[in-house]
């Protein structure tokens, strides 16, 4: 992934619109012969020149389907391009996909996903909302809902639930067979004798025609998002609405720095983790992705940053935590993340600020690879033997060498600081 240059498919876009632009399509050139309706059609550049002339935001949208509990900052990327058009005082539509959600996208899977119910998917909608900033200070969230006129939420229920058969034997009339299996994922799939039920093929239908449903003229997404953003194109032609433009962002690699960051692969840092925890894991990141990081999570530059791979990663690791966190407990967390990582025990390990793991779960007298597996750290128990034999796994700066070492009572663990490797710290505490 690199930044956008003002190449010649850019020209005349404001850098904060070009940091870390992947694709935007339709990508006419700026000095295309054209009456201004055509380039306001063909050109990004000329849409926003044409909004500002008529004293109209932009309504920029972007979707995203409740199918879980948690936002990571592989997410997030979307959402402060988002922001980024609100602070230029364009409208932001975010579509909670409550209706889509229920099919399930099926981009980037290799078999049907399992269908959610109504209410298992708007328990997420309303989490997804808290994570986002929803009762926040503008200045903290991740969106602004505050400002008048420059949020829209709406749930896609509102127009798709109300579809009757002929509407939507109108909406599957406007697509073929041979664009769906031209999708990539569908093609693999075909290709590969799985199974493929015709339900999916309305998922790209559906969430095009919320496009046509809220009047889009902007929609954000990731790369791989690129056949439904052209589908939502094509049917805003057909109802006889100018077509959106399609700004398209990278997948933002894991904490391994190969594979997208994906909670299936245990690779990610949650909007939700505390600041210590956060802080941590993106320290350690591999300096292969770090600058991808500044430049999609971030509005540092590049340019200003120290050179030294490690000062870069640290600078990183802060202003991430402290965009969520603030200052003060950013800042503490890099003091701690600093002191932990440097075996500190005693009175030095008590004064740091650790989230805490409650022992209230453990049938004592219990082994360390039991105890850990059953504090609620994410790690079970079989992973939590292996990190030992290894040596990742610290007690107060002291090393645990053996799995089945046994602690007769939570008095022996107490207040003390479980350390595995340089990203996961708890304070075990009895409640």
């Amino acid at each position: 992934m690199t930044a956008a240059n003002g190449t010649s498919q850019q020209q005349g876009l404001p850098i904060w619109i070009q940091r870390g632009l992947a694709d935007l399509f339709p990508a006419g050139l700026i000095t295309d012969p054209a009456p201004s309706a055509k380039v306001a059609d063909q050109q990004l550049a000329g849409r926003l020149a044409e909004a500002e002339a008529q004293g109209r935001p932009l309504r920029v949208k972007l979707g995203i389907d409740p199918t879980g509990s948690d936002i990571h900052l592989g997410h997030s990327i979307l959402f402060r391009k988002l922001r980024a058009f609100q602070d230029a005082g364009h409208t932001a539509v975010l579509i909670l996909g409550d209706f889509t959600a229920r099919i399930g996208d099926p981009t980037g899977k290799s078999a049907t996903r399992v269908q959610l119910s109504a209410a298992e998917v708007e328990a997420h909608a309303e989490t997804y909302l808290l994570q986002l900033g929803l009762g926040q200070p503008r200045q903290r969230a991740l969106l602004d809902f505050e400002t008048p006129g420059r949020l829209e939420v709406r749930r896609n229920s509102e127009w798709l639930a109300g579809l009757d058969l002929p509407q939507v034997i109108e909406l599957m009339a406007t697509g073929t067979v041979g664009q769906m299996l031209a999708k990539e994922d569908f093609a693999k799939r075909y290709g590969s004798g799985t199974a493929i039920s015709l339900h999916e093929f309305l998922y790209p239908l559906l969430q095009g025609y919320d496009s046509v449903a809220i009047e889009s003229d902007l929609e954000l997404g990731g790369t791989d998002q690129k056949f439904n953003i052209a589908m939502g194109r094509d049917l805003q032609r057909h109802f006889g609405q100018r077509p959106q433009f399609g700004l398209l962002l990278p997948i933002l690699p894991g904490l391994d720095g190969v594979q997208k960051m994906s909670k299936s692969l245990a690779n990610t840092v949650g909007l939700r983790e505390d600041p210590l925890s956060m802080y941590s894991k993106l320290e350690k990141l591999p300096d292969a992705v770090v600058n991808d990081y500044i430049t999609l999570l971030t509005d540092l530059d590049l340019d200003q940053l120290p050179a030294d791979a490690r000062e870069r990663q640290k600078a990183m690791a802060l202003e991430i935590t402290r965009q969520r966190h603030g200052e003060a407990a950013a800042h503490q967390a890099q003091a701690d993340a600093a002191k932990l990582v440097a075996g500190a025990s005693g009175q030095a390990a008590a004064t740091a600020e650790v989230p805490e793991a409650s022992l209230a779960a453990v049938n004592f007298p219990a082994k360390a690879f039991y105890l850990i597996g059953a504090v609620g750290i994410g790690v079970s128990s079989s992973e939590a033997k292996r990190r030992i034999k290894e040596g990742g796994v610290r007690l107060d700066g002291e090393k645990l060498v053996d799995p089945d070492q046994l602690f007769s009572s939570p008095d022996q663990l107490d207040g003390k600081v479980l350390r595995l490797g340089n990203k996961i710290f708890r304070r075990l505490v009895r409640g």
